[in-house]
Order: structure tokens, then C-alpha cells, then sequence
């Protein structure tokens, strides 16, 4: 059994880097799918004419350096380890080569993690920005309430007073609250991003089934490998 086949697996992402990462997916999955959609678009709509070839290309070859990084990224802020699935390219021109990328089913599920990753990242964005601003904002709450307008702060709105806090004491339930909603906002985001490995397992790693070949090189995921 190659060693690389067994070292797949995954632990508990840290607090931190669990927090890093949720709040990049936005970003990274708004520019992998805005790339995604536009080149194949593009390439699509033009290979009749044999312009889009090569856009096409790019975007294959774009995408697949993208998982690359993707796996490195996971590896570095969730501790999660993703071998590079991929087969290897067979010896000869790039005709051959080129079969073999498009016959590989790693490439398409690839292009469907980062087409995924946009609307995930929007969810996830929301959710821990959500919960670790309000969590942050009531634990805070006894040291800048005599900071807000009228020296207070007004649950559920300014308009709606329901409770209000301007004072110490009346703040200190709040404050308990929100340390409480720090746990909560904590245990949610390694949950996530706990998930976010597996999905990201499923997608972006070797099927079962070529981990148990004794063809499939099991590539560790940080070397360099000919995409």
C-alpha cells in the first residue's frame, strides 16, 4: 500500500483558522466563479469559430492550479490534509495529454467547487460575520455604551426601547450574553469549517475507489505535479 493513500484525513480545524477561512471563501468563490462563468461563457461561444480553444484551455488549467492552492489553503488554516487527485499525464504530445486532463474526472469536480464555493461562501460569510459581531458587540457592551448616542444602548432599536442599558450593572447581563455567544459563535465556525474540509474532501481529493488502486500514485498534496 503506497503510504500516501493512508495519510488522507482530517482534524479539528483551530478556532482561528476556521474563522480565517470562512471569511475568505467570499472572496475566493466570488473571483473563482466570476472566472469560471466568464471564460467557459466565452470559450463555449467561440469554439466554432476556434477562439474559444484556447480559452477553454485556460480555464482547465486555471482551475486546476486553483485546487492546488485551494488544498494548500485548507491545509494551512484548517489543518486538513487533501491529496492531489489527479492521474498521471501519459508520456507523448499534448494531444495525449490534453485527453487525459479532460477524460480526468478531477478536473470537473474541480470547476464544480469553485462554481459551489460562491454561494457557500455567501452563507458562510453571513453566518460568522453575523455571530461573531454580535457576540463581540455584547461582550463589549459595558465599555462603550457611554460612547452611543444618549449615552446608552437600546435593545431591540433606537426607536423600540425595550431595555435599555446605561449603566454598568444594567449592562453586565448583556456582556454575560454575549461571552456566551462567544462559545457559541466559536463552536459554530470550527463546525463549519469542519464540514467545509469534508465537502472540500469530497470534491477536491481522490474518489474512494482510487485510493484502494495500487495504480493511483496517492500524490502528497503540497508537491509540485504537471497540471
Amino acid at each position: 500500500m503506497n503510504p500516501a493513500k493512508t495519510e488522507v484525513g482530517s482534524r479539528r480545524p483551530p478556532i482561528g483558522g476556521s474563522v480565517a477561512f470562512l471569511l475568505l471563501n467570499l472572496p475566493v468563490g466570488i473571483a473563482g466563479f466570476v472566472f469560471l462563468v466568464t471564460t467557459l461563457s466565452v470559450g463555449v461561444s467561440t469554439a466554432i469559430i476556434w477562439v474559444g480553444v484556447p480559452v477553454l484551455a485556460l480555464a482547465v488549467l486555471a482551475t486546476r492550479g486553483a485546487a492546488r492552492l485551494e488544498r494548500a489553503r485548507i491545509y494551512a488554516l484548517l489543518d486538513n490534509y487533501i491529496a492531489l487527485p489527479y492521474r498521471s499525464l501519459p508520456e507523448g504530445d499534448q494531444k495525449q495529454r490534453w485527453k487525459a486532463r479532460l477524460k480526468d474526472s478531477a478536473t470537473w469536480k474541480d470547476m464544480t467547487y469553485f462554481l459551489l464555493l460562491f454561494p457557500i461562501g455567501v452563507a458562510q460569510f453571513c453566518i460568522v460575520l453575523t455571530t461573531w459581531a454580535t457576540a463581540l458587540g455584547l461582550a463589549a457592551l459595558p465599555f462603550y455604551y457611554r460612547y452611543l448616542p444618549e449615552g446608552a444602548y437600546y435593545f431591540p432599536s433606537w426607536e423600540v426601547r425595550w431595555f435599555t442599558v446605561d449603566s454598568v450593572p444594567s449592562s453586565l447581563p448583556w456582556a454575560a450574553l454575549g461571552v456566551l455567544l462567544l462559545g457559541v459563535s466559536a463552536v459554530l465556525s470550527r463546525g463549519l469549517a469542519s464540514a467545509h474540509a469534508r465537502f472540500a474532501t469530497l470534491l477536491l481529493g481522490p474518489a474512494p475507489r482510487q485510493l484502494r488502486e495500487d495504480s493511483f500514485p496517492g500524490t502528497p498534496a503540497m508537491t509540485s505535479v504537471a497540471g
